[in-house]
C-alpha cells in the first residue's frame, strides 16, 4: 500500500509477481497472495491471468464475493456442523468440466462429493472437482475431518474466480442426499476458482430446500 500511495507503483505499473515477492518480504506465497487479494478489493490493483498483477489507473468500487467457509456458515447460526464424504475418487472428468477449466482431454482429477450438515440435518451437497497440478496435496488428504470447501481456502492459493447462481431441478442423488422430492427447485451455486493460469477447483453446491443467500452491499 505504501508503495502505491507514494507512486513507488505507479498507476497502470505491472507489480512483481508472488513468489518475488514473498521472496523480499520473508514470507510464504500464500502469504502474498492474501494480501494482494485484500488490496485488489479495495479497487487498487487489477489481477488477470496471464498478464499479472498492475495498479489501476482509475479506481473504482468493486462488488466483491468471498468463498465462504461452509462449516462457518452453520456454526454462525448456532447449529452443529458435520460432514460426510460420499465419494473420493481420481479420474477422467467429463469433457464440459475440463473443458471450462481448460485442461486437456483426458486429464484425472480429484472428485469429491460430499454432504454437509447442520444439527445433523442435510444443509448442502458438494460436488468438486480439484486440479492436482496446483493442489497436489490433496491426493492424499483423506477430507474426513476437514471438509474440501475449507482445506481448499485454507491451503490452496487463487487469483480470481468465477461465479454464477441458478434454480436448480433436483436429480434423484441430490435429492435423496438433501431430503427433499426430485424435480424440487434448489439453489445451486457454481464456481471456478484460478491460480494464474492454471485452474484450481470446479465445484457445484446445491443447498437444500428454504436456503437463503444474504449480501452485504
Amino acid at each position: 500500500m505504501r508503495r502505491i500511495n507514494t507512486r513507488q507503483w505507479k498507476p497502470g505499473d505491472q507489480i512483481p509477481n508472488e513468489v518475488d515477492l514473498a521472496a523480499e518480504f520473508g514470507c510464504a506465497r500464500t502469504t502474498v497472495n492474501r494480501a494482494l487479494r485484500e488490496i485488489a478489493k479495495t479497487g487498487l490493483l487489477d489481477r488477470k491471468r496471464k498478464a499479472g498483477t498492475r495498479v489501476v489507473e482509475q479506481p473504482i468500487a468493486r462488488a466483491v464475493f468471498e468463498i465462504p467457509i461452509i462449516r462457518k456458515e452453520i456454526e454462525a447460526r448456532g447449529q452443529a456442523y458435520r460432514h460426510q464424504v460420499q465419494q473420493r475418487a481420481i479420474s477422467v472428468a467429463p469433457s464440459g468440466v475440463l473443458a471450462r477449466m481448460g485442461l486437456n482431454t483426458g486429464t484425472k482429477l480429484l472428485r469429491l462429493k460430499a454432504l454437509h450438515l447442520a444439527n445433523s440435518h442435510p444443509y448442502a451437497y458438494e460436488d468438486r472437482w480439484v486440479n492436482l497440478h496446483v493442489a497436489p496435496e490433496a491426493r492424499d488428504e483423506p477430507f474426513d475431518t476437514i471438509s474440501a470447501n475449507e482445506w481448499l481456502v485454507l491451503n490452496t492459493p487463487y487469483t480470481n474466480g468465477e461465479v454464477s447462481f441458478s434454480a436448480a431441478s433436483a436429480s434423484k442423488d441430490i435429492a435423496d442426499a438433501l431430503n427433499c422430492d426430485p424435480g424440487s427447485a434448489l439453489l445451486a451455486i457454481d464456481r471456478l476458482t484460478w491460480y494464474g493460469p492454471d485452474a484450481v477447483t470446479h465445484v457445484r453446491i446445491v443447498f437444500a430446500e428454504g436456503h437463503q443467500l444474504h449480501a452485504s452491499l
